[in-house]
Parts: C-alpha cells; sequence; structure tokens
C-alpha cells in the first residue's frame, strides 16, 4: 500500500464533526401497519445472506421504518460511498447555477478552465459544457475502469482530463467517467472562490443529520468530484429525503432549487452497460413496478428513492469489491424491489 492509500485509509477510520444545524422538525407520520412492518423485518432478515452487505435503512414519508446493520456494522459509522458522491457534487452545481455563480447547464467549460487547457486544445473542448460533464457525455475518454489508476497518478488530475482524446462528439453517448465530476468539482472551486468541501458545509450543512468526512484531494487541492468520499449510511439519507423532499429541509428551508431535483432526473442518456437512464448524477430504472431515481457507488453503495412511494432507501456495503460484473448490484435491486413490496401492503 502506498502512503496516499495508507493515508486515505486511516483517514476513513476518523469521524468528522458534524455539519449540521438542526432544524425544527415535524412530528413523524404514523407508523407502518404491523403486518407490514412484520414482513420488513423478513425481508431485512433474510437480506443477511448477501455477505458484502453492511447496513440497510429504509424511510417512509420523512421517518425511518427500519436500520439494520450486518455483521457488526452500524448505520452510523463513516463509509466510503464511492460514486455515490456524483449525486451530491450534482446537488452542488445545481445550487451554483441558483446563486448566479454558474450561467446554467449550457455555459461551456473551457473558459473556466482556460489555465489547464492543453496548449494545442482539440477544438470540440470548446463545445462541452456543464451539462455534459453532469450526464457524462462530454466525448473524452473515460477515466474510470481501466484508465482510472493511471489518471489518478498523474501530476495534475484536471489537466490530464481535458488533454485526454475525444472518443465522441460532445453529447454523444454517455461515457461514464470521474473525471468529468472532477472536472465539476475544480469549476465549483473557481466560481465558488473555495473548495468544494467547504461549499458543500455551506450550502448544504444545514440539514439535519448531513455531514462529509474524509474526502480524497487531487495533487493541486482541489476534492476529488464524484469518488473517495466518505459519509455513513444515515448522512446519505439525510441528503436522500432532502431530494425525496424536493430540496426542502424537514423544516421547510430550501437548500437544493426543486426544478433541479427534476432536471436531475430527468433521463438524457443511458448506461451502455446496464441500459438503466442517466440524468445529471442520477441514475433511474424501474424496480418492483416504480420508477426509482439512484445513486450507486463501487462495492454497492446506494441510494435509491421511489417518489410515488415516498421511499427513501440505503444501502452500504463493502466497498473492496465490484457490485455490477458478479451480480451484486442486482441482488440490491432485488431486495429494494422486496422492500417495495412491503411499503405497497
Amino acid at each position: 500500500m502506498n502512503r496516499r492509500s495508507l493515508l486515505l485509509t486511516l483517514s476513513f477510520a476518523l469521524s468528522a464533526a458534524p455539519l449540521a444545524v438542526r432544524a425544527q422538525t415535524p412530528p413523524p407520520p404514523a407508523p407502518p401497519a404491523a403486518d407490514d412492518a412484520a414482513e420488513l423485518t423478513r425481508v431485512l432478515d433474510e437480506a443477511s445472506a448477501l455477505t458484502p452487505l453492511r447496513t440497510v435503512i429504509v424511510a417512509r414519508n420523512g421517518s425511518v421504518v427500519a436500520e439494520r446493520g450486518y455483521r457488526g456494522h452500524a448505520a452510523s459509522e463513516s463509509t466510503n460511498i464511492k460514486s455515490a458522491s456524483k449525486s451530491i457534487v450534482s446537488a452542488l452545481v445545481g445550487i451554483a447555477i441558483d446563486k448566479g455563480l454558474l450561467d446554467g447547464v449550457d455555459q461551456p467549460i473551457a473558459p473556466i478552465l482556460q489555465s489547464d487547457l492543453p496548449a494545442d486544445p482539440d477544438p470540440r473542448l470548446a463545445r462541452v459544457t456543464i451539462g455534459h460533464l453532469l450526464s457524462m457525455q462530454a466525448g473524452l475518454e473515460r477515466m474510470s475502469g481501466a484508465n482510472y489508476g493511471r489518471w489518478v497518478s498523474s501530476r495534475n488530475w484536471v489537466r490530464t482530463a481535458l488533454a485526454a482524446p475525444f472518443v465522441a462528439e460532445p453529447g454523444g453517448p454517455m461515457l461514464y467517467s470521474t473525471a468529468s465530476t472532477h472536472l465539476l468539482s475544480a469549476i465549483l472551486t473557481k466560481v465558488g472562490g473555495t473548495s468544494t468541501l467547504a461549499l458543500a458545509r455551506d450550502w448544504l450543512g444545514p440539514l439535519e443529520g448531513f455531514r462529509i468526512g474524509a474526502w480524497e484531494r487531487d495533487p493541486q487541492g482541489i476534492y476529488l468530484g464524484g469518488n473517495q468520499m466518505a459519509m455513513s449510511a444515515r448522512s446519505l439519507l439525510a441528503f436522500g429525503e432532502l431530494y425525496r423532499n424536493g430540496g426542502r429541509t424537514p423544516g421547510g428551508e430550501q437548500l437544493v432549487p426543486e426544478g433541479w431535483i427534476r432536471q436531475s432526473w430527468q433521463s438524457r442518456t443511458n448506461s451502455r452497460f446496464s441500459n438503466d437512464g442517466y440524468g445529471y448524477g442520477w441514475f433511474e430504472r424501474v424496480i418492483g413496478g416504480r420508477t426509482v431515481h439512484f445513486a450507486w457507488g463501487y462495492g454497492g453503495q446506494m441510494l435509491y428513492i421511489v417518489p410515488d412511494l415516498g421511499l427513501t432507501v440505503v444501502m452500504t456495503s463493502d466497498e473492496s469489491g465490484p457490485s455490477a460484473r458478479n451480480g451484486y448490484r442486482d441482488d440490491l435491486h432485488a431486495l429494494l424491489a422486496r422492500i417495495i413490496g412491503t411499503a405497497e401492503g
């Protein structure tokens, strides 16, 4: 293990100071019926057979109806949420647009990142927009998968991402790449005049229960947009509830524009690996007969929102192994389908 990996591993073990400012919370809704609660208990008991699974939290209409930890894990512990953090970066972009720090999703990125452009940039860079980065349609070669290690080993992640060759036209097919969300983090840092973490603390800090722990930075000190972020399952639930509630806290404070949430959940392309729809940092698919918007991180870090049932579900898993190629992600989708079944009664 190299020094950076060792430090990152140690940092994820440290607890972070809470960022939340407590807001007045309305009375919780009525608990689920006894039969539904018993069925949900059975579903979560049987989920222990999924050995990578660490925690599950189920909330209905703003109230936690079930919380379970497996093999000694707890929903309060810090975990690396991996690419589920891309949805948080998307929220920060939406807030920045609302505050007038960014013009909108059609704004070209090249003028903002002028100092990091290649000496002789591909003309297509001038056509890449904020929206293209959010929906993974920049057209640049992916810096996820096989290219990820080479990218994060470079001396300047932003410049390396911008110097990548084009393999598609801007606005073309989805090319899932953590470099795209890292460029968004660099953009937020420039227009916000402070770090992405500081912006998250300022803009999302009033959300009760929300906190970000350790978060990796690139060699220039820019927080890694879309990976290596430590949060607890409860914190991820608070963020999911914010989106389910139209960007408002339980006390009624509007943190994320409601229109931005609608934009983010509108599918603009499809994953070539799963065929799931993808909007601005959020996947979409039908699970258990319901439309589900979800954030997904490597290993099985899941945040599911089922708007028409008032459901928000978080699942965290061992982040050391994949979840797509081995079918584990599909097992988590199936678990959600069973949870949806209990909610339908």
